[in-house]
């Protein structure tokens, strides 16, 4: 659910019925990362050829530019994590943003939540598939999707967890 749809919809209910506003916790990845893992998902040694929401086994690069596009395809159709995880550009209301590649700090934060080691399982894990991505690409990418990398980079700035970034 974005946290759009959280805030408009679920927030109020919560509060409304049962008096509560729940911390929001959410994860980020470097935004490269985040493509690269959907540049495996949707391969075809994972969807199966001919699938239609297989990238069909075009370059890491043309994936990339395919999803920075003005009308990606459906296979790069990957959104942006800033808009997924913001109400407008900057506005981000989420109590603990953590980086994804310091799960460490999230599986520390909730095992004192819960009182217990939180030990996650593998899930949804896509084939190894080779994914370098070349620096114009990248530069490109930087250049279409500002807001996921500084939303990023703050986060990684301030040690893997972005606490009561707010901003609203």
């Amino acid at each position: 659910m974005t946290i759009g749809k959280f805030h408009v919809k679920l927030a109020p209910l919560l509060s409304e019925t049962y008096g509560i506003e729940p911390e929001r916790i959410a994860v980020i990845r470097d935004p490269i990362d985040h493509a690269r893992s959907w540049y495996k998902y949707r391969s075809p040694e994972r969807m199966g050829v001919g699938n239609p929401a297989s990238h069909g086994g075009i370059s890491f690069d043309e994936f990339v530019m395919d999803a920075i596009s003005p009308s990606p395809s459906k296979a790069a159709g990957i959104g942006s994590q800033a808009s997924f995880l913001s109400l407008t550009p900057g506005i981000v209301p989420i109590h603990h943003l953590f980086a994804y590649d310091q799960s460490e700090l999230l599986l520390a934060f909730l095992s004192a939540r819960f009182e217990e080691p939180i030990v996650p399982g593998l899930r949804n894990v896509s084939p190894d598939v080779a994914a370098p991505i070349s620096e114009d690409v990248a530069a490109a990418f930087r250049a279409a999707r500002p807001d996921d990398f500084v939303l990023y980079d703050r986060v990684k700035d301030a040690g893997g967890i972005l606490r009561d970034f707010r901003s609203e």
